[in-house]
């Protein structure tokens, strides 16, 4: 069975946002089809998507490489989130449908009965599935599509420390559902743009100012991602 090249796509990227590929590595077509468990077209297609969202560059007498990005790039698309995520949920205050609402509903009960619990690993995810579902919610794919490559890169960019009042972060989460649900897309707005400027104060970066990572083999560290398992996220 031929496995699609946006399911190799998003094993490699998860892999160099998990530090796996490290920045600056060569990434050959052979090594990472023997990775995958895939043949080498579904790698090239993904290494041209990749290359597309910025995770990828393509060097003269290197192929493909894992991008270095500078402080600066690190730091615009902090920039560009805080921009677009209020976008959003002002869309999704006009578009959401009831699907999404019993699903951020649901969300939002589940982070804020974590956090009174203290169980930062789960709200990390929840928070995640929250803000995804409420660019879903937005009813634009290309905002969707951009505020998810956001999220990728800056979880490569960047370790964030946990809210230091999980309760009151999950109480603005429930304010934004509140606007949506009431169709108020300036009060959705302004409470996402509060949200996502306190989290990004919490954002450091992993390299700063780093200079490019010396080549060492194919720079690939030992564990391994086949594309082929169930376990894949698609």
């Amino acid at each position: 069975m031929r496995i699609p090249a946006h399911s190799v796509c998003t094993a490699i990227r998860d892999d160099i946002v998990a530090g796996v590929h490290e920045r600056g590595s060569r990434l050959t077509e052979e090594l990472l089809a023997r990775r995958y468990g895939v043949s080498r077209v579904p790698v090239r297609e993904a290494l041209r998507t990749l290359e597309a969202e910025g995770f990828v560059v393509t060097r003269r007498h290197a192929g493909a490489c894992v991008a270095e990005p500078t402080d600066q790039e690190a730091s615009d698309l902090l920039e560009m989130r805080m921009l677009l995520e209020p976008l959003g949920a002002a869309r999704a205050a006009q578009r959401r449908t009831e699907a999404h609402l019993k699903v951020l509903r649901g969300l939002v009960r589940l982070g804020q009965e974590r956090a009174r619990r203290g169980n930062s690993e789960d709200l990390r995810s929840l928070g995640g599935w929250f803000h995804e579902t409420l660019a879903q919610a937005s009813g634009s794919p290309a905002l969707t599509s951009t505020l998810a490559q956001l999220r990728h890169k800056i979880a490569w960019m960047y370790a964030v420390e946990a809210p230091a009042d999980p309760v009151e972060s999950w109480a603005e989460h429930g304010g934004i559902v509140d606007a949506v649900a009431r169709g108020d897309s300036e009060r959705a707005r302004t409470i996402t743009a509060r949200h996502t400027e306190r989290a990004t104060s919490a954002h450091r970066l992993r390299f700063p100012g780093r200079p490019a990572a010396p080549e060492r083999g194919d720079g690939v560290r030992t564990s391994q991602h086949p594309v082929n398992m169930p376990s894949l996220r698609h």
